[in-house]
């Protein structure tokens, strides 16, 4: 392994293509990187279009919006299955299902319900259908993978023919606003009673209220949608009558599938690829604004990475301005913080610069960072880092990472799974085991900070090395609690500090949200929201 790794690391610094790999601190930067612009939305469409053919990268792991945790599986959902709000391209709420939501006192939120709305088969939606998806989440029984959501609901009952009220133990600040996203989604009672433990895999399906109706999955080839003709929302009626999500797995194929037109889009292009399709001739490459931090995930705190100074000694040890430049080929930019800096856009202007401003800086040290590992007494351990063939960017921050352990006196072991049993390190403990380090691109749902605060806290859902803090936990939990957006934004603060301090994970670096299209569509948004609004919809002709 040694002796692989050692490879890795002079394929690490020739991708790179770094002086820091010869020991410079600090890294190195491009001054002359790819210009590009971040736009909020694609030219609008000149009409309607038969078909839009959509490249995905992995299958879904489930339909099912309680399952529903990652890229594969929302960018699919968010175009069958709709929310109680919508999470505009500017990450703020607006109505959905619900044309109305107030919190009537610090722990009663109270939403109403749209009238019209029918699902898939025909029937209504009624309050009892929202209040069945909703009970959901609280049930131990389903296990919900947005329980954290909804960990200080004590109830959510009907209230009126077209209102459900939902009463927490102590006051939620975030709980209307994340109504935006799976967690808010309302699916029919009568389909999750009859469908059981198929309801939202290939052969139970789902019976939702978005602009298109799920026509057929084909386990690890396609996922077909037709045009819901009787969707309530006329002004987003679905331009393409079929749109299929084709499952590419490998990004080579991926990639030659959008130059030769074999699909029409794809969301997450390698970023190894963008020059390359910009290139082309066969479509254009849009970039928007994104609430994702791309970074390390620490799975393991029992091995060395337990320790806050040995996270410390390998973050120092990673050249992030170098890897960066070769993970996103120019179009990111390393960061020392947890959360985007786009998540912080609804706080006033002073507190959204000290956000940034005052946070601790981990150079690259090799001299340093060797010295911590040798004091933490932990030189010669092992760690292991899982990784998936999904993009430049997962190669190079594997293999970065590992020649950065090994420099400094770890030893590194990498892993390399399937997308989709990658996609389970985020859901199942089981696939965690023997996992150390994985790399994600981590989106927030919402437009606040403090959802990424609250996964990390003592024993969340997606506290996935469970990491612990109790200043962190009582100034996040405070926060929480915090109805003020401005004085919530303030308190978090705090949270950002102690993230950037403790560096529970590893942060690496920011990039805009990628977008490829081809000659024949346009008309969405370019924003994150992708994931939780019906982009599909707006797809029409050029």
């Amino acid at each position: 392994m040694k002796k692989k790794l050692a490879a890795a690391a002079v394929a690490a610094c020739a991708a790179l293509a770094l002086t820091a790999c010869g020991g410079s601190a600090g890294g190195t930067k491009s001054a002359d990187g790819p210009k590009y612009e971040i736009t909020d939305q694609t030219a609008a469409p000149s009409g309607q279009i038969d078909k839009v053919t959509w490249a995905a990268y992995a299958e879904p792991l489930s339909l099912d919006y309680v399952y529903a945790f990652d890229y594969a599986d929302n960018q699919v959902l968010s175009n069958v299955c709709e929310s109680l709000l919508r999470l505009n391209p500017d990450l703020s709420v607006s109505p959905g299902l619900a044309t109305a939501w107030k919190n009537t006192n610090p722990t009663t939120w109270v939403f109403t319900i749209r009238d019209g709305v029918t699902f898939h088969d025909g029937s209504a939606m009624t309050a009892d259908d929202v209040v069945a998806s909703m009970n959901r989440h609280i049930d131990p029984a389903v296990g919900s993978f947005w329980y954290s959501v909804y960990q200080n609901v004590k109830s959510i009952k009907k209230t009126g023919a077209n209102e459900v009220t939902v009463t927490t133990k102590i006051p939620d600040a975030l709980f209307a606003e994340s109504m935006s996203g799976a967690a808010g989604v309302v699916e029919s009672a009568a389909t999750l009673k009859k469908a059981g433990r198929d309801y939202g895999n290939a052969k139970g399906g789902v019976n939702c209220t978005g602009p298109f109706e799920l026509q057929k999955w084909q386990s690890g080839e396609k996922i077909s949608l037709t045009r819901y003709d009787k969707y309530w929302d006329k002004d987003l009626m679905a331009k393409a009558k079929e749109l299929d999500f084709v499952i590419m797995t490998d990004p080579v194929a991926r990639v030659n599938a959008m130059k030769s037109g074999e699909v029409d889009g794809s969301w997450l292009v390698p970023a190894n690829a963008i020059d390359e399709l910009k290139g082309s001739g066969s479509g254009q490459m849009y970039f928007g604004p994104n609430s994702a931090t791309q970074m390390l995930v620490v799975s393991n705190l029992e091995g060395p990475l337990g320790k806050p100074e040995v996270r410390k000694a390998l973050l120092m040890a990673i050249d992030r301005n170098g890897l960066s430049q070769a993970a996103t080929m120019g179009y990111g930019k390393p960061t020392n913080s947890l959360t985007n800096e786009s998540v912080w856009g609804q706080a006033d202007e002073a507190t959204a610069k000290a956000a940034f401003e005052n946070l601790k800086d981990y150079p690259y040290d090799l001299e340093a960072a060797t010295k911590i590992i040798e004091e933490q007494g932990v030189k010669g351990q092992e760690i292991t880092i899982t990784t998936a063939p999904m993009g430049n960017d997962f190669a190079v921050v594997a293999q970065a990472t590992a020649a950065a352990a090994e420099s400094i006196g770890l030893k590194a072991k990498i892993n390399t799974v399937t997308p989709n049993a990658y996609s389970a390190l985020f859901s199942d403990p089981e696939s965690r085991k023997g996992t150390d380090l994985f790399f994600t691109s981590w989106y927030l749902s919402i437009g606040d900070p403090l959802e990424m605060f609250s996964i990390l806290r003592t024993d969340d859902f997606s506290n996935y090395g469970n990491w612990s803090d109790k200043d962190f936990d009582a100034n996040t939990n405070k926060a929480l609690e915090t109805m003020d957006q401005q004085e919530r934004f303030t308190t978090s603060l705090t949270s950002q500090k102690i993230t950037n301090e403790q560096i529970p994970w590893l942060p690496l670096y920011e990039s805009p949200n990628y977008l490829w299209m081809g000659d024949k569509v346009t008309g969405p948004s370019l924003s994150i929201n992708f994931l939780y609004f019906p982009w599909g919809a707006q797809l029409g002709a050029k």
